[in-house]
């Protein structure tokens, strides 16, 4: 059975209009009826109310049998996509800290006043040119393979 027709029969078996089932939840009536007709899926909070409010189990709501109907299809989607979002976000974070890492080494390279004691030994911090460069590269290369993933999964959805 399919998630519209579970709150049909809901709704109806407790004798509710659209109007005053989507009252009940605080959403309008015309989300019931896309939900009745399954044009659309609610919220996961707005599944969990339903299941408070009425006394159902989220197992009925969800899954509903032994077979994944929309819903269930719906939940994995956006809990996928909620990982890959928080995955884009951490990497593109760890790509700008290397990116600034990288400056910050290079400024402090070019503004650092090199010279030379009176024993004759050159006091420069060369080191800083290096590990400057590797930083921005790691955050390059940090920056490019996000980049390419993001295309890659555009130019899939847009063959689906």
């Amino acid at each position: 059975m399919e998630f519209g027709d579970k709150i049909k029969k809901l709704r109806k078996e407790k004798y509710l209009t659209q109007e005053k089932f989507a009252n009940e939840l605080n959403v309008s009536r015309q989300a019931v009826s896309n939900w009745e007709n399954n044009r659309n899926l609610p919220d996961l909070e707005i599944i969990v109310l339903i299941s408070e409010k009425f006394h159902i189990s989220l197992d009925y709501l969800i899954l509903g049998g032994p077979t994944m109907n929309k819903m269930t299809e719906k939940l994995i989607n956006d809990g996928s996509e909620t990982r890959k979002a928080k995955m884009n976000l951490t990497t593109t974070t760890v790509g700008s800290i290397l990116l600034i890492i990288g400056f910050l080494c290079l400024f402090i390279k070019a503004n650092s006043v090199e010279y030379i004691d009176s024993s004759g030994i050159l006091h420069e911090n060369f080191y800083l040119l290096p590990i400057g460069f590797l930083f921005l590269f790691a955050g390059i290369i940090v920056f490019l393979t996000v980049g390419i993933k993001y295309l890659i999964q555009v130019l899939k959805n847009r063959t689906i």
